[in-house]
């Protein structure tokens, strides 16, 4: 009754009844006595300042020293005399190597905060992937070890050192092997270390593997050319690009190298000249590239082999045995109108194929031939140095273990017990071995079994090198001092083997002084200030093809019988690839990768198994359900359903990467392992086999950052052919067509005085691939929020990346763009895809401008959209009313809530945060601020320098990630910036235009290289 009700005067009544008190308890956790903080540092009440100061000061002491020196320093020294190089607020920028990929690391007061590309790098100058951007977070993980291990107990480096030598000595005076085994190792100077150490104990071999193979290539070119080597190919040249299954602007080889090449003739740039590429992308699982295809046409991996041979007749008139595609008609008919296009572009065209078969990769190579790719578009003479891995070699290892023949086995930046094909039959062969040490920063999975962990720095704090390309040569440097008690793993090898010279800083610098400075002319000096050297590139040349494929043919149709036993319900063709965030695993426990949505499912924290909706409707099978996946030998793992329309019927697609359970906080624990269903045939490596699926009757909800399914019929993307682009450049942009704007306002509400900073994105240089989400991240101190937030649709992402489904309706015959829920969907087999950013648009009439009841979100005179976090009350209004759903209400203080600990909330994390942003407390609202710290920054830098602000000197952190450089940000006031002209444009658009808000952002209309001929592949 409404006597009976109860109400409170104000909160200090409130705050004292039990459930305020009980909710309070588990949302902040109490502060520790001081006691207790002492006791855990060491120390006591009556500890001595001096000693107080030293136990505390030290931790960060040793972190912002490192980049002061150029040079390895042994000891600490008091930070009383700041280095002239230092200066608190200003960035000093380093360069170095990710992965082969030469970077420019910024520091701040020494501590390493954000990853840039090296200008410096020439043509492979290009922007980063989401893992370069994210590798910074790794230096400060929590899970590292702190010390080298022996025994699984820490000790120093001399008793390690003592202990190894002595197991080595035993090793050779038995005569038994010794094998170091790696992943592939480009750095020519550790591959100097590791031949000088082979020196001194002779039965060292040295074992290259990739948990992710390319043997398959290698050996085909072996075979084709006398060259074992990855060719180095050039998208940018090819007019026509033909893939199989090759995932080539995503994870395939060089993703981020292939993509700048790629959108170099599909963007703004090459479209003005009247000139796009053509791309037919045949697979069996939607991958990023398939999204980018003008034509996707979809293939059981069973079919991949025989689509093959059908297309190698078609080119050369051959009669090959085994090209027979079934009932897959569109396949048949985009097969004969590439094999037509082929021909017709010979020298300007590339077919790439990602199986790991050396016969279907021999059969790529005839077609390329045919073809002229040779010399032009594929060059075998300055061939790719990134893979190098032998799986034959590395299936031999397990062989020699078993039968005692290995007396010692390092692991180089290796984790087989993981990623092993059969972990088990690995695991049981290393149990034979006497001296088993792991080269590792933390206890993963292979370390965990070892004698002995020699704990290695993150390559920020490391000298080496790396030799991606035939003649290109990028230097590591460190950019901080080994925070903890590690050691390069280079240099324990120099140690273990009583090397002349034990530095291994020397080492690489005499090891470049010998060799590659002489050849490029240059100092050791000049490499620390540039980062890379390029030497003259050699001639690419033409080769011929003389095997028979009569013996290929027989195999590849073998192989594709032996995949064809799918019933089309239960029994399916399982496809294992790689994702975009989590690759091979290796940095599970980054927790700015686990949170990066899939650039396809838009999935997060988690792998799955995608069907497509008429595979789920033949199976019963809904979203999120959990089934048993059981291949033939047995391995079975239980993952949730995803529908993901472009799968093909009767095939599923399962990530690797995931279920890893010793690699941290972040990511134990964290899906399933799928690299069991790997298996190894003829020599190499392969990543499809047959599966039945049973249900378990249980779900699971994906957490995904994109759960809409429609955009309610909005013209949010706009798109058009080729051929009506050329005749009309504002083709599919809505131009023509602008309806009447009413506007609140009589006159401008804004005045710009000097710059109005918008930004212009091109649709058709967007892959999707979300390295600029990662980017923002680690820029402006978004947090992470963790799988269950996501699934309360509270991520973070300041930008966010949306992928639109586009598909031709079975009874209309329009094309249609996500006008129904998936789920119900069955004619998603075939489908087109678009990738739009999304951030703030920065509207000169923002809505949620006029609704905030505090004025916490206004507008600036240079066009920018400000939040005041201090003004911030958290009413949400402002989100409410924007119409492009950008703005995040911070539910938790992320950064400093116990319950988010797993993720980014330790002190010692937090080193990674940038000082120029501010973190958000709870209760506010935050959104794309259009990097304000960087826009400053540049004002800065040009009034230092007494100049004008020239159109280029300011990048948003989005924007200098994009390979693709589809963000284009700037002054459009300066009518000659880029971004002004591109605004002029006849494709430009606005997104929600009509409803006149005048957007900051403007949008570049999709083009799509099709015409009639390949519409009726999609018919």
């Amino acid at each position: 009754m409404e006597s009976n009700k109860k109400y409170w005067k104000g909160l200090e009544e409130l705050k004292n009844t039990p459930a305020f008190v009980e909710n309070n308890k588990n949302e902040f956790a109490e502060p520790l006595p001081i006691e207790d903080v002492l006791s855990e540092a060491g120390l006591s009440t009556v500890t001595p300042r001096r000693d107080f100061l030293k136990a505390l000061g030290f931790g960060l002491g040793a972190v912002t020293l490192a980049a002061c020196q150029t040079t390895p320093v042994h000891k600490s020294i008091p930070y009383l005399i700041r280095p002239e190089e230092v200066v608190p607020g200003i960035p000093n920028y380093y360069v170095s190597t990710f992965k082969g990929q030469s970077v420019l690391v910024k520091t701040v007061v020494g501590r390493p905060i954000k990853i840039e590309v090296n200008p410096n790098a020439g043509i492979f100058s290009t922007g980063t992937d989401a893992q370069a951007q994210a590798s910074v977070l790794d230096l400060y993980d929590v899970s590292k070890l702190k010390a080298p291990l022996l025994k699984k107990a820490e000790t120093t480096w001399s008793k390690l050192d003592e202990f190894v030598k002595g197991e080595l000595n035993k090793a050779q005076a038995s005569g038994k092997k010794i094998r170091i085994v790696s992943s592939s190792l480009n750095s020519p100077s550790a591959k100097a270390v590791v031949a000088d150490f082979a020196v001194k104990y002779p039965t060292t071999k040295h074992v290259q593997y990739d948990a992710v193979s390319y043997t398959g290539i290698i050996k085909a070119n072996e075979n084709s050319f006398g060259k074992a080597v990855l060719p180095k190919y050039n998208f940018d040249k090819a007019d026509l690009i033909v893939s199989f299954a090759a995932d080539f602007l995503g994870t395939w080889i060089s993703g981020e190298e292939f993509t700048a090449q790629y959108v170099s003739n599909r963007n703004h740039k090459s479209l003005e000249k009247g000139k796009m590429s053509r791309h037919f992308q045949f697979e069996t699982g939607m991958s990023l590239t398939g999204t980018n295809a003008d034509s996707r046409i979809p293939i059981k991996l069973s079919e991949e082999g025989p689509a093959l041979i059908t297309l190698y007749n078609a080119i050369t008139g051959s009669n090959l045995a085994g090209g027979t595609l079934g009932n897959n008609t569109n396949a048949d008919k985009a097969l004969k109108l590439v094999a037509k296009e082929l021909l017709q572009n010979k020298g300007k065209s590339l077919v790439v194929s990602g199986s790991n078969d050396v016969s279907t990769q021999t059969l790529v190579n005839a077609i390329n031939v045919a073809i002229g790719s040779y010399g032009t578009t594929i060059d075998l003479d300055n061939s790719n140095k990134r893979y190098e891995g032998n799986d034959a070699e590395f299936a031999e290892l397990i062989n020699e273990m078993n039968r005692g023949e290995v007396a010692a086995v390092f692991f180089l930046n290796s984790n087989p017990v993981y990623d092993a094909t059969n972990s088990k039959a690995f695991t049981d062969a290393l149990a034979k071995v006497a001296l088993k040490v792991s080269f590792s920063d933390r206890v993963d999975e292979t370390s965990d079994l070892c004698d002995a962990v020699a704990i290695t720095p993150n390559y920020l704090e490391s000298w080496g090198d790396a030799n991606t390309y035939e003649g290109f040569y990028s230097i590591v440097q460190p950019t901080i001092n080994p925070v903890f008690n590690s050691r390069q793993a280079e240099q324990s090898l120099l140690i273990w083997s009583d090397g002349a010279v034990q530095d291994y800083y020397k080492y690489v610098r005499n090891n470049w002084e010998a060799t590659v400075l002489p050849a490029a002319g240059k100092t050791w000096n000049d490499v620390l200030q540039s980062g890379v050297v390029t030497l003259t590139a050699k001639p690419a040349g033409a080769y011929t093809f003389a095997l028979s494929l009569d013996a290929v043919a027989t195999s590849i149709a073998n192989s594709s019988k032996a995949l064809a036993k799918g019933n089309g319900k239960d029994t399916l063709e399982l496809h294992v690839y790689e994702s975009i965030p989590m690759r091979d695993g290796k940095h599970a426990n980054n927790a700015f990768l686990q949170e990066l949505p899939d650039p396809v499912s838009k999935v997060t924290w988690d792998n799955y198994l995608a069907i497509s909706p008429k595979q789920a409707e033949a199976s019963g099978y809904k979203e999120f359900d959990v089934v048993t996946i059981k291949d033939e030998k047995g391995t079975s793992i239980d993952l949730p359903v995803l529908i993901q329309p472009g799968q093909a019927m009767g095939t599923a697609s399962v990530a690797l990467g995931y279920g890893r359970t010793k690699v941290g906080k972040a990511g134990n624990n964290v899906g399933q392992n799928a690299f069991p269903f790997v298996s190894f045939n003829n020599g190499t490596l392969k990543y499809a086999t047959v599966v039945k699926l049973s249900g378990t009757g249980r779900t699971d909800e994906l957490a995904q950052t994109q759960t809409h399914y429609s955009f309610e019929g909005r013209n949010i993307i706009r798109e058009a052919s080729l051929k009506d682009y050329l005749k009309d450049p504002a083709a599919g942009s809505g131009n023509h067509h602008k309806h009447k704007v009413y506007d609140l306002w009589t006159t401008d509400k804004y005045e710009k005085l000097g710059n109005d900073w918008v930004m212009a994105i091109d649709l058709n240089a967007c892959t999707g691939c979300g390295s600029c989400i990662v980017a923002c991240n680690v820029e402006n101190n978004i947090p992470v929020v963790g799988k269950d937030e996501v699934r309360r649709r509270r991520e973070m992402h300041w930008l966010r990346i949306d992928r639109y489904y586009s598909f031709n309706d079975e009874k209309t015959g329009e094309n249609v763009t996500e006008e129904k829920e998936i789920a119900h969907m069955s004619n998603l087999d075939n489908v087109s895809v678009v990738h739009q950013p999304m951030l703030c648009q920065h509207c000169d009439h923002a809505p949620c401008e006029t609704v905030c009841p505090v004025l916490a979100t206004v507008h600036s005179s240079d066009g920018l959209n400000h939040m005041a976090y201090n003004r911030c009350v958290g009413t949400r209004y402002c989100a409410n009313n924007c119409p492009y759903k950008v703005r995040r209400f911070n539910w938790f203080n992320y950064w400093n809530d116990s319950r988010f600990d797993n993720y980014l909330n330790n002190e010692f994390t937090q080193l990674v945060l940038n000082p120029d942003v501010t973190t958000r407390s709870r209760g506010v609202m935050e959104k794309c601020s259009m990097c304000i710290q960087r826009i400053q920054a540049g004002k800065l830098t040009a009034k230092m320098e007494k100049r004008a602000l020239k159109d280029g000197d300011i990048k948003m952190a989005c924007q200098q990630a994009c390979s693709a450089n589809a963000i284009i940000f700037g002054d459009k006031n300066d009518p000659n910036s880029e971004v002004s002209k591109l605004l002029r444009s006849e494709r430009t658009y606005y997104v929600l235009e009509e409803i006149n808000v005048q957007p900051g952002i403007g949008y570049m209309t999709k083009i799509r290289n099709i015409d009639s001929e390949t519409k009726e592949v999609h018919a």
